[in-house]
């Protein structure tokens, strides 16, 4: 659908909703016994999450999704938030959604790596596009058709719905002062990301979120990454770990998907259509502006009341890691067709905006 008819769409679906609120008896107002006609249009979705429910940035992100979907639809499309481990455990959103046991997944694409490599181009890439460039090929390069093409095999249709921003490059036990010191290091790490520790000789694990605190204080993992301070800060991270690394090589930005079941969304009016992709467009930018919002706030806090050491990492392991980068990045591209129809795709936006981001972005915050 043309994108100018996807707003105008979404306007006027919200404005026919506020003008039924405001045309209905004030006494009506949350009485289950209204019309037949309100009553049956009502259609109830389960959204299945891989965070804990209303965890900071994550799972409020999940809710301000659902909120937004049921209050630009007036209601007329209900969104019930499940946090990991409520309805299905964290790493099963995808199949869950793709079943048809919940309508929506909230998650990350490179969870699903193993059923689906392609899907970690739209995750995070190491040394890769920010959340900014990211949301520009998704939306107005071709990214977002590639994504969706990928997931209609397993009957899903994805959107973005969330960006982290640069992160952080994680809580380790130990200093890391050279290359060395990655040899034998365990660490929960997801995609593109782990696999290239792995080549730089460490041992990368998938864990969900909630696992994390408890695997870095009983020494099964030596370090973990998660997202950056204001999440960190809340799982309690800094207990277990003394040194907190950057930059987060690894995840230039997270993009946080909403995951829909395409039999699902295909059944629902065009107008209910549209409200789910201006809500999900509408939460991908609120994340962003939410942990840009908070993460100075909790590194104050990490610093100042934990004393944690922030450190950054050596030039020679950013090095390394970038040239494995490069490596794990092309032998995606030959996992199949599609892998290097996306890989072409990404890597020709990525190069087109560097340009311009070094005139503008860099140069400011150089400037500034």
């Amino acid at each position: 659908m043309d994108r100018r008819k996807i707003i105008k769409t979404a306007a006027m679906a919200s404005a026919a909703a506020v003008g039924l609120g405001a045309c209905r008896n004030p006494s009506e107002a949350g009485n289950s016994s209204q019309t037949g006609t309100t009553k049956a249009a009502k259609i109830r979705w389960k959204m299945v999450t891989a965070w804990p429910k209303n965890f900071p940035g994550l799972g409020t992100g999940a809710q301000f999704l659902a909120d937004a979907i049921t209050n630009m639809s007036g209601g007329r499309l209900e969104v019930k938030v499940y946090g990991s481990g409520e309805l299905v455990p964290a790493f099963e959103v995808f199949d869950a959604v793709s079943a048809g046991t919940a309508e929506m997944g909230h998650s990350a694409a490179y969870y699903w790596k193993g059923k689906l490599p392609e899907a970690q181009f739209f995750g995070a890439v190491p040394f890769g596009m920010n959340a900014n460039e990211m949301n520009a090929w998704l939306y107005h390069g071709g990214g977002l058709e590639l994504w969706q093409k990928s997931y209609a095999p397993f009957g899903l249709k994805p959107f973005p719905a969330g960006q982290s921003g640069v992160q952080m490059g994680g809580w380790f036990n130990k200093e890391i002062n050279s290359k060395a010191d990655i040899k034998g290091l365990v660490m929960r790490i997801p995609g593109m990301g782990g696999e290239v520790l792995s080549r730089a000789g460490g041992t990368p694990q998938a864990l969900p979120g909630a696992e994390l605190f408890t695997a870095l204080q009983t020494g099964t993992i030596d370090a973990t990454e998660w997202v950056g301070p204001y999440n960190d800060l809340a799982f309690g991270l800094y207990q277990a770990a003394q040194f907190y690394y950057y930059p987060g090589w690894h995840e230039p930005t997270a993009c946080i998907e909403a995951m829909v079941n395409q039999a699902a969304f295909e059944q629902l009016p065009e107008d209910l259509q549209t409200v789910v992709e201006m809500a999900a467009m509408a939460a991908n930018q609120h994340m962003l502006s939410e942990f840009v919002a908070n993460n100075q706030r909790a590194l104050d806090t990490l610093q100042k009341e934990h004393q944690v050491e922030i450190r950054q990492f050596p030039a020679e392991v950013l090095t390394e890691f970038k040239g494995y980068a490069t490596e794990v990045l092309q032998e995606l591209s030959e996992h199949s067709a599609l892998s290097a129809e996306i890989y072409q795709s990404y890597q020709s936006f990525a190069a087109q905006t560097k340009n311009w981001l070094n005139i503008s972005e860099l140069a400011y915050l150089q400037a500034r």
